[in-house]
């Protein structure tokens, strides 16, 4: 059993992580599901792939609560790739659709800090052609599979804008717990940002990578490729 931590007046303080280290950076290499493959960002590969695709949304809604907005020429929105490309902070992924090898959409992981073992999911944007497939839940488990089984990350992260409701809801489909929301976080695109908090943690990531693998096998679906139980049923 771990011993615990002791304060100045001998009682136990925190919780024990023996033999911490802190974990690796993430590795820029492939994540291969039997639906996507979750690929570092190359632009030559993937910026017009990537922009075609967002245009099927013409009125510009998927870019609603990201701090850009929809891109009306290809040069722009390779600029934008390039520049997320080029930070430390992140590590930009494109969502590629296995059967049409066609690029669908972007996450990255981003807030990386390696030393406490936390780790975010973000800038993320699904083309019409990916949300709500089974490949887009594919997408966030694989990379949830690589920072918590591939690294030890101990925190997995979402954040999002408090009024954006479909994130709220993927989050909470996903498993993640919501932990509050900082209010006048932040100013974009001329208005005010609460942004809600979510988290997993290593201790809630058996469970839920149980669920994600029920959910996604074959048997959880019928001859119309419609789920049988919802993701969240797999874990009550």
């Amino acid at each position: 059993m771990s011993t615990p931590h002791i304060d100045e007046f001998g009682k136990p303080v925190g919780h024990p992580v023996e033999n911490w280290t802190g974990c690796d950076f993430p590795p820029r290499t492939d994540m291969v599901g039997t639906h996507v493959i979750v690929s570092p960002i190359d632009i030559a590969r993937d910026a017009q792939q990537l922009f075609d695709a967002n245009r099927t949304a013409m009125d510009g809604s998927r870019f609603t609560y990201l701090f850009t907005p929809a891109f009306d020429d290809l040069a722009s929105y390779s600029a934008w790739l390039q520049s997320v490309a080029d930070s430390k902070d992140a590590i930009l992924h494109t969502i590629i659709d296995k059967a049409t090898n066609k690029a669908v959409g972007v996450a990255a992981l981003m807030r990386i800090d390696p030393t406490h073992g936390t780790i975010e999911v973000g800038n993320i944007n699904y083309a019409p052609t990916l949300s709500q497939t089974i490949g887009g839940t594919e997408a966030m488990y694989l990379l949830m599979k690589r920072a918590f089984d591939e690294l030890g990350y101990r925190r997995y992260e979402w954040k999002c804008d408090d009024q954006n409701a479909p994130s709220r809801a993927a989050a909470t489909r996903y498993g993640f717990t919501y932990e509050g929301t900082f209010r006048n976080h932040m100013v974009y695109k001329g208005r005010n940002r609460d942004t809600a908090w979510f988290s997993i943690t290593i201790e809630e990531w058996p469970a839920i990578n149980a669920a994600f693998e029920a959910w996604m096998s074959p048997d959880n679906f019928n001859e119309d490729g419609k789920q049988r139980r919802r993701l969240q049923d797999f874990r009550k």
